[in-house]
């Protein structure tokens, strides 16, 4: 890859994103019924069933209360899932070589794939939120901001799943942080919970986990209401966005996974 373009060359960025938002519609129903069905599931279990039996939680109805958790939820797997896939493929098929021999270089690449895989979080996002209408009534209390950091962590995690396609070297390995890392840490992050509401020190221990802050942090752009310090869940996010982009700044700058 030419690490020495003169300008952006914004046909190749623009190639490089229709390719990959088509390759997801193409599997429309994994990419977006199916994450829309489990999220559909978690709310008739636990906004409709659960819910109706629990109180309110920091002035807001259950079911409402568990939306932003629950959209984070899909978020985080979906951003992460879609651009670790688009590009191991061209590093499993060996299509990765044509990607470094074009006249791209490293800002073109990421927004091409890094902006697909955001765009289709985000557009899955949204159906979410439209589903859970049918579930649960909820509101945003500042739906700029809301957006804001819905695109903000879309695009941060677009760019740790990147990173994740980059190292793996099988598919065993590309569903191993998802699955078994970030999937738990969300659960425990305050999805369907408030952390005020665990006893100590497990309400210590919970303010490890950094999903917390993440979970709060949209949680508060909805309901205008946090169990963590909100500029703290900004800072975080961002400093997630800024170190993954340095990583793969030094992956394309050595090549590392993508020349061997």
């Amino acid at each position: 890859m030419s690490m020495v373009n003169p300008g952006f060359n914004a046909r190749g960025a623009w190639a490089i994103y229709v390719r990959e938002l088509m390759r997801a519609m193409r599997t429309a129903f994994q990419s977006l019924v199916a994450p829309v069905l489990t999220t559909s599931l978690y709310f008739i279990v636990f906004g409709s069933a659960i819910g109706s039996r629990m109180q309110a939680v920091g002035g807001v109805d259950y079911g409402a209360f568990i939306v932003p958790g629950l959209l984070l939820l899909t978020l985080l797997s979906e951003s992460t899932s879609n651009a670790s896939f688009g590009i191991y493929m061209p590093r499993f098929t060996g299509t990765i070589y044509e990607l470094l021999s074009a006249p791209v270089g490293v800002v073109e690449t990421l927004v091409g794939f890094v902006g697909a895989a955001a765009t289709k979080s985000l557009i899955l996002a949204g159906i979410i939120l439209l589903t859970a209408t049918f579930f649960v009534d909820y509101h945003i209390a500042h739906p700029i901001l809301a957006i804001g950091y819905i695109m903000l962590v879309a695009s941060a995690f677009s760019l740790f799943g990147f990173i994740l396609g980059i190292w793996a070297d099988n598919f065993e390995k590309l569903g191993i942080i998802p699955v078994l890392i970030l999937t738990p840490l969300t659960f425990l992050g305050g999805t369907f919970y408030s952390i005020s509401m665990l006893p100590e020190p497990w309400r210590s221990l919970a303010l490890v986990n950094p999903i917390v802050y993440l979970v709060n942090g949209l949680r508060w752009t909805f309901y205008g209401s946090s169990d963590v310090n909100i500029w703290i869940s900004f800072g975080l996010t961002m400093g997630f966005l800024l170190i993954c982009t340095l990583v793969i700044s030094f992956i394309f700058r050595t090549g590392w996974r993508l020349r061997t």
